[in-house]
């Protein structure tokens, strides 16, 4: 770990760095902007918040050992688990309280 000064501007380069390379890779990086950014960059809070629901998803999935480790050998019955995962989790959300 690097200990920086208040004012060092490494991190803003580290992040720059990696916005060049995704972009390289045809995606798009969206990361919330810094108020000390010298040259602004483009965010959406709408897509920000998408992307934190489908994180969020996986996380939760994750929480399946069996989809975490991987035990499956078949990719097919590896997506068959996590669609029964995704399907459970979808009927927790939208149980009804009778």
């Amino acid at each position: 770990m690097v200990a920086l000064s208040a004012g060092h501007d490494a991190v803003v380069q580290m992040i720059d760095t990696s916005v060049v390379r995704v972009h390289q890779q045809g995606a798009w990086a969206n990361t919330p902007p810094k108020r000390n950014r010298k040259a602004p960059i483009c965010f959406s809070p709408y897509l920000y918040r998408a992307r934190n629901l489908v994180e969020r998803f996986f996380d939760t999935i994750k929480q399946c050992r069996r989809v975490a480790t991987r035990y499956d050998k078949l990719a097919a019955n590896y997506l068959a688990f996590i669609k029964l995962a995704s399907i459970r989790i979808w009927l927790r959300a939208n149980e009804s309280t009778r």
